[in-house]
């Protein structure tokens, strides 16, 4: 059974995972959420009242998803632009076609999935439903080279902050927001933030899979497990090349010359994570392999790259660490350690209750894409396609 707190954007699992030099990034200010008058007051109502009663937040600036695009190992065509592709697995129709394309969907949400009424969790879910049925191939050159390595998949990002995320998807008015954005720029997630996070699925040398308990401090999910995670910054990135910007200063332009840095920033970002919450030296880490894009649905479908990132340390080592505390260890109270049996967790699993979404996402795709090579993990339900995704020989080290 499904969980509608969570769902799946896209997956690697035809790479079993992809790593830095797979994945590009298009930055543009275009691709940055639409503006309103009204919604421009309303969240800066919001922060205001916010602050008074947590002074100590800050405002920085995020990455924002607007679109992605995947293209097949197998097939050397890059697909045209389209919003939000969603990758879905058919296990029969893979047959049919022979294996030989990966399938797109275009984010098409049409009027009838949204009301005053519904929940977002249930609109991303009827998305997902109605995507299945609308796929269309990629398009592009038919060229006969298969010794096409990559880049395998391109993120559209623009820019949001902190702020903006307070005052739309985690406002009261969200359902109101995707309505507005469907009916005024025919896109339900036009006047959203969604800024891109982070996660990873943390794997000690002795197998087992690293989880917080979030602290009851935090502002969501507190007390709940969690995987390591935040958001790449954009600060890091005009850092990175040398500029002197404050965060409300920060544009897409600034950094379009050098998207590079922007993937860098994205990969290590998650290593950083680790590092801040853990208090794993960055030097005991694997290289970040992304295992895909995880939707939020509590957050009105926020969107989170997860990543598998091994560690060289055993979980005996580990506990020592995160116990003698890193620079975010007020965000945590308990670390936990799971064997492989997270490869069988699912909605019926008691402690499946206790995590966080976030956690929920990159446990499916982890499942999903198998980076280890795992045979035995079991074939999860992603809420972005209603078949498993298709199996591959794999082989356990």
């Amino acid at each position: 059974m499904m969980d509608p707190e969570v769902s799946v954007l896209l997956h690697c699992a035809e790479w079993r995972g992809l790593l830095q030099t797979q994945v590009q990034v298009e930055l543009s200010d275009s691709f940055n959420r639409q503006t309103n008058p009204c919604l421009e007051l309303h969240i800066s109502e919001v922060w205001t009242e916010r602050l008074s009663k947590e002074p100590w937040l800050f405002n920085g600036a995020k990455f924002r998803l607007h679109s992605s695009c995947l293209v097949s190992p197998k097939d050397p065509r890059y697909p045209q632009p389209s919003h939000v592709p969603v990758q879905h697995w058919d296990e029969d129709q893979e047959k049919q076609r022979g294996d030989d394309v990966a399938v797109w969907h275009r984010m098409e949400v049409r009027n009838e999935c949204l009301n005053q009424t519904q929940n977002v969790g249930s609109v991303f879910r009827k998305t997902a439903s109605m995507l299945s049925q609308e796929s269309s191939t990629p398009q592009g050159s038919t060229g006969d080279d298969q010794s096409h390595r990559g880049p395998f998949l391109t993120l559209r990002l623009g820019l949001t902050c902190y702020k903006d995320y307070l005052g739309t998807n985690w406002s009261g008015r969200v359902s109101e927001l995707c309505l507005r954005g469907e009916e005024e720029f025919g896109d339900p997630l036009a006047l959203l933030a969604q800024p891109l996070g982070v996660g990873a699925v943390l794997c000690t040398a002795d197998c087992q899979v690293v989880m917080i308990r979030r602290s009851q401090r935090v502002a969501e999910a507190g007390g709940l497990l969690d995987i390591p995670g935040g958001h790449p910054e954009p600060k890091a990135v005009c850092e990175c090349l040398g500029l002197e910007v404050r965060e409300e200063q920060i544009s897409a332009v600034m950094m379009q010359q050098r998207p590079d840095a922007v993937v860098s920033e994205l990969f290590s970002s998650v290593s950083s994570e680790i590092r801040d919450e853990v208090n794993i030296p960055v030097g005991f880490l694997g290289a970040p392999v992304l295992l895909g894009v995880a939707l939020n649905n509590t957050n009105a479908g926020r969107p989170s790259a997860e990543f598998y990132v091994s560690c060289s340390l055993t979980s005996d080592e580990v506990r020592k660490l995160y116990w003698k505390g890193g620079a975010e260890a007020n965000e945590s109270t308990d670390v936990v350690f799971l064997s492989r049996m997270v490869l069988q967790l699912n909605r019926s699993s008691p402690l499946w209750s206790e995590m966080c979404p976030s956690a929920k996402g990159a446990v499916l795709l982890y499942q999903a894409v198998k980076p280890d090579g795992n045979p035995t993990a079991s074939k999860p339900e992603l809420n972005s396609s209603h078949s498993p995704a298709p199996h591959t020989d794999q082989h356990w080290c």
